[in-house]
């Protein structure tokens, strides 16, 4: 189980390292929209589904059920103005503050809270070593990389990316943590129009974990692959290949 929590602090520390560097890139006066978001509301973004994490693990240290979390409209021009208009220094201190809490909150469950959803029923059957993943590492590096393709940084998004897939890798993650890292790439690669490239990510996203197949087959980011019929491809590949039965 070190071995766990230590791939765990690993990605997300990568992924605050990334937010970071993303704060201290932008400009104070930069531009953004609900269509286009802006640096500072992506890492107050990212910082309130880490915040709600942190929130979880804290109900488990203390026996309580937590708050339930909402989704969130990225589209609603309400949701976008009231991260955009929080102080940068703010965002990033709550950024710093947060990211190290739920590295906190990780050290202090115990080893079967994180690997037993029955412990918790709130978790609704999922696993809490996983969900910490999806809030602190998978989340953030996916909003971080649509930051730079929608601010015509294509390369910089695929970059990040292959970046995560590597240290994903690196840290010995399990398979569905790599296929949620390879899935980030497939998206990337998609909207940077890598067709052949998005496909090949995709595959292996979904041969390492399956559960990404539901996600891609709604995915805006993939339009590139459904519209030139790889999406389908793939997908029918995967239900009848070695991880599809």
């Amino acid at each position: 189980m070190n071995d766990l929590r230590a791939t765990i602090i690993g990605l997300l520390g990568f992924a605050a390292a990334e937010e970071r560097m993303l704060l201290a890139a932008s400009a104070d006066d930069e531009p953004g929209d609900p269509g286009c978001w802006a640096a500072v509301p992506v890492v107050a973004h990212n910082t309130e589904f880490k915040h709600q994490q942190v929130q979880r693990l804290d109900a488990i240290l203390a026996n309580h059920v937590p708050p339930e979390s909402g989704d969130i409209d990225h589209t609603s021009d309400e949701v976008y103005r009231a991260y955009a208009a929080l102080p940068r220094e703010q965002v990033a201190r709550d950024n710093s503050r947060v990211s190290a809490q739920l590295i906190d909150g990780l050290t202090a469950v115990s080893d079967d809270d994180l690997r037993d959803p029955a412990r918790n029923p709130w978790l609704r059957g999922r696993q809490l070593w996983l969900q910490i993943i999806v809030r602190g590492f998978w989340h953030p590096t996916g909003h971080i990389g649509g930051y730079y393709l929608e601010h015509a940084q294509p390369e910089r998004a695929v970059a990040l990316a292959e970046h995560g897939v590597a240290t994903a890798t690196y840290l010995g993650a399990a398979d569905p943590v790599r296929g949620m890292a390879c899935y980030n790439l497939a998206c990337a690669e998609a909207r940077a129009e890598r067709a052949d490239d998005a496909a090949a990510a995709l595959r292996e996203a979904i041969a390492l974990n399956p559960d990404v197949r539901a996600n891609a087959a709604r995915d805006p980011d993939l339009a590139i692959l459904r519209s030139s019929g790889r999406l389908e491809a793939v997908l029918a590949d995967q239900m009848t290949g070695p991880g599809g039965r």
